[in-house]
């Protein structure tokens, strides 16, 4: 049987599939990966199983593709924050950033990674483990930003800087959890600021 050219050729997408995987991402955000059916997939990407199949594997390889797009936007919260060269506006522009985009209207409440397993089952323990590896890189950021600084000489000497990364990631915690809640903009920036200086009191040479 002779195939002809045109039987070889696929079918043009009907989609973006920029724009649909952004909606994913929104949706993974908004209801968690375990909350997230793939029939609230499909409706807000606009297309259907076999088209989400074929462009982004399965939910779990879409929930990654998804997550690594939030990661890598321009304006995420560390590629903001590292651009200051000292670390006190580091570390105001993180705990500030934090409480202005978990509350930013234009897209769910709270940290995508942070909202993505809070309720995962067992069933879902491999997207634990890979988000939590991507939550320890992160961390890891910032430990070697601290001890950047440390080196420079703007920490104090007992400032320890993995035990720094541990408290700002717990806070990211907290304001995601409150953002998630309803807390408004200017109730996290009062938050944040406390802490910033908190920290800046303690931590930062004058």
């Amino acid at each position: 049987m002779t195939i002809t050219k045109a039987a070889c050729v696929g079918r043009p997408r009907g989609f973006d599939i920029d724009i649909a995987l952004e909606q994913a991402l929104n949706v993974f955000w908004r209801n968690g990966y375990e909350g997230t059916s793939l029939n609230e997939l499909t409706e807000a990407m606009g297309i259907k199983k076999p088209s989400l199949y074929a462009a982004f594997g399965n939910k779990e390889q879409l929930f990654f593709k998804a997550i690594d797009l939030y990661e890598n936007r321009p304006d995420s919260l560390f590629n903001i924050a590292f651009q200051h060269e000292h670390i006190a506006d580091v570390i105001r522009g993180l705990l500030l950033g934090a409480a202005a985009q978990f509350t930013d209207c234009s897209h769910p409440q709270g940290c995508a990674l942070i909202n993505s397993t809070l309720s995962c089952s067992e069933a879902s323990d491999s997207i634990k483990k890979t988000v939590l590896e991507r939550k320890l890189k992160h961390k890891q950021q910032l430990a070697d930003r601290f001890e950047q600084a440390k080196c420079k000489g703007e920490l104090q000497d007992d400032c320890e800087p993995v035990v720094l990364a541990s408290l700002m990631t717990t806070l990211f915690q907290g304001l995601s959890m409150q953002a998630s809640e309803g807390a408004s903009v200017e109730e996290l920036q009062q938050v944040a600021a406390m802490a910033a200086e908190g920290i800046l009191t303690v931590c930062v040479k004058r």
